[in-house]
């Protein structure tokens, strides 16, 4: 083989790895979206929402069953409106609660549902009454410290 051919056919190779490599990071990454067409959306109220971030999953039962769509400040309320779009596919009960959940210890933050025994489900639009905010480390961290410093103090 004269050079130029075995140039091509390594540059070619090149070219195959790094677009294998770009599908799988796209995979791995969880790209994938639900389609607004068979989907609607449900509004959380958070006093805090961490990490959170927009296109982050929506799972119950360990089973994504949407992406967040939108996280805005509520100028009213004075907390975090976070716009959860859920696949139709999914009916949940009105009394439905969402959590700010972390996977593993420094993992990235996700919306956990845990459904309740209402029997009307949630339409386009509506809200979730029952939420919990995100555990934040630092301030778990904190309150150790200051119940670890009480404890150490003299009555």
């Amino acid at each position: 083989m004269n050079r130029t051919v075995l140039d091509f056919w390594v540059g070619l190779f090149v070219i195959a790895g790094i677009g294998a490599l770009l599908f799988l990071a796209l995979k791995v990454g969880s790209m994938s979206t639900v389609n607004s067409a068979d989907s609607y959306e449900v509004i959380a109220d958070f006093q805090n929402i961490g990490g959170l971030k927009t296109r982050a999953p929506v799972k119950s039962a360990g089973v994504v069953v949407g992406r967040v769509a939108d996280i805005r400040f509520d100028n009213e309320k004075y907390e975090a409106a976070v716009t959860l779009r859920l696949d139709k596919r999914y009916a949940f009960p009105k009394d439905t609660s969402a959590a700010i959940m972390t996977s593993g210890l420094l993992g990235e933050q996700y919306v956990g549902l845990e459904a309740g025994g209402d029997s009307q489900k949630l339409k386009d639009k509506d809200r979730i009454l029952i939420t919990q905010d995100a555990v934040v480390l630092e301030n778990l961290i904190g309150q150790f410290l200051y119940g670890k410093a009480q404890e150490g103090a003299p009555k």
